[in-house]
């Protein structure tokens, strides 16, 4: 495309969020706006997004509430990753024809100042997509609460809750590229119990559905478990107390199970904390962003080496976000959850 598209206009098609859910969101809490975006200002630069991310975190963000990155501003866009192409510039680094992921999706067209861009770097041959998943907070985040928050050692048995979905599928396989004796996890159906350890390379799996989730742990890892990475919470979390070994630790990473519970459940067996001498650890990336070269590095490696395999669940058409959000807070994701556009 020419300059001459800089001095023009665009619409984007957008969600706002004109209410905040109380239990699970439906589609009154979100309406879908056509705004018109006017020509390129100085420094900035218009974004064509190729896929956007859905992510269990962005429920979170529609409470007005205290965390660790601000709600979703209610009349406004909802925000989150994308990856797309440039289409127009105004800005010197960035060109027409750049691929580029930032965190002002759930829009079909991105418009804003440079710096909220950064180049996507996938390389040759792979989708672009990764830059959300493998290459991108999904990987990122499983390598920080591995080896930086959990402190994954040698022999280390390691179990991971929500193992089918998008973090949890990468926790499996670093876990053991990173030197675990032993890799179970959970999942929510037969069909994605098989994919733990058919695809990911996780030695038992089982489905949380069937059964009592402490009893199919202690079937599972008959010898107890040394890490526990929670994508879950609830009775997760309390299996995971009943089954640590002494000095075992946790990297609380999420509890979908309770995100859109009204009131606070609360967690048992906390007392094993103190007479096992464990560790748990809450995270979120956002502590440890000065780790994203090391991780790319090994990220990369592990890619070109053919060590890293990657499901997504892709839904088409921006009119369907909402939709892949629900779905993903209920489970209907293998693997990574994007929407096509």
């Amino acid at each position: 495309m020419t300059e001459q598209t800089a001095t023009e206009t665009a619409t984007s098609i957008q969600w706002h969020l004109v209410r905040r859910p109380v239990g699970e969101p439906t589609g009154e809490d979100i309406v879908r706006v056509e705004a018109e975006l006017p020509p390129l200002a100085n420094g900035e630069v218009r974004v064509r997004n190729e896929f956007l991310s859905v992510d269990p975190y962005m429920r979170g963000r529609m409470n007005d509430m205290r965390s660790y990155i601000p709600p979703f501003v209610l009349g406004e866009v909802m925000t989150g990753g994308a990856v797309g192409t440039v289409v127009a510039s105004r800005a010197e680094g960035l060109s027409v024809g750049d691929v580029v992921v930032h965190d002002l999706g759930w829009r079909d067209v991105s418009q804003a100042d440079a710096r909220e861009f950064r180049p996507a770097r996938v390389p040759d041959g792979l989708p672009s997509s990764l830059a959300l998943s493998v290459l991108g907070v999904t990987g990122f985040t499983a390598w920080i609460g591995l080896k930086l928050v959990a402190g994954l050692r040698e022999g280390d048995v390691v179990f991971v809750s929500g193992a089918a979905g998008a973090v949890g599928s990468m926790v499996g396989q670093l876990a053991r590229l990173m030197g675990a004796s032993r890799v179970v996890g959970s999942a929510g159906t037969a069909e994605k119990v098989g994919l733990l350890t058919e695809r990911y390379g996780f030695d038992a799996g089982f489905d949380y559905t069937e059964g009592g989730i402490a009893r199919s742990l202690r079937s599972a890892a008959p010898d107890g478990i040394d890490v526990y990475f929670d994508n879950v919470g609830g009775e997760h979390l309390e299996a995971a107390l009943r089954s640590f070994n002494d000095g075992g630790r946790a990297a609380l990473c999420g509890a979908i199970s309770v995100y859109n519970a009204t009131s606070d459940p609360g967690v048992k067996y906390l007392s094993n904390v103190i007479t096992r001498g464990l560790t748990l650890s809450g995270f979120t990336i956002v502590n440890y962003w000065s780790h994203l070269p090391a991780f790319a590095a090994d990220m990369r490696g592990w890619l070109a080496d053919g060590l890293i395999t990657w499901d997504e669940t892709v839904v088409d058409g921006i009119d369907a976000t909402f939709d892949a959000f629900t779905g993903v807070m209920n489970g209907a994701n293998i693997g990574k959850m994007i929407v096509r556009l």
